[in-house]
């Protein structure tokens, strides 16, 4: 199979939904409810969303796909956050956030994802980024495994609200 990566155009919204729906829940805490897990996918990776964050002039939303779907998705965040602890967790500046990094679990472990993260790493460089930065959920042992594995490393702690439960995440930042 061979994987390609591309800026996501209108045509994909759906298809990023759908697989937004498929991957978000796997990087939910086992203590995640299905009612908080869905009302998040609805409010914020809805086709409408994605409509939303194409047009958003500060962010960018990659895909890697094959020649027949779309296999996962980055969207990146020009700056940080006004929170205080992610202000204190990335101290470079220009940064840029990897607010969503997401492949579909069949293809774990396979070239998609890597070939994903170094097109948006590589985008964030272009951009005149001194880091990329990310939060992840401190229960998220697999994807912390991922990040470390490309370059990121624990620079602080935050918050992330689902539904009702404040949830604990590691600030991971690279340095570029």
């Amino acid at each position: 199979m061979t994987v390609q990566v591309r800026v996501a155009q209108a045509g994909d919204v759906a298809e990023l939904a759908q697989v937004a729906a498929t991957t978000f829940p796997l990087a939910c805490p086992p203590s995640s409810t299905p009612d908080d897990i869905a009302a998040f996918i609805a409010g914020n990776l809805s086709a409408d969303r994605f409509g939303e964050y194409l047009r958003d002039p500060e962010r960018a939303v990659f895909i890697v796909h094959d020649e027949a779907r779309i296999l996962g998705y980055t969207m990146l965040i020009r700056g940080v956050a006004d929170d205080a602890d992610v202000q204190r967790a990335v101290p470079e500046r220009p940064a840029v956030e990897l607010s969503k990094c997401y492949v579909l679990p069949d293809v774990h472990g396979g070239e998609a994802a890597a070939t994903l993260m170094n097109a948006s790493v590589g985008f964030a460089r272009d951009l005149g980024a001194r880091c990329v930065w990310l939060g992840v959920n401190q229960e998220n042992q697999r994807a912390q495994r991922f990040y470390r594995k490309h370059g990121f490393e624990i620079s602080g702690t935050k918050t992330f609200q689902l539904g009702t439960r404040t949830e604990s995440d590691y600030v991971l930042v690279r340095p570029l």
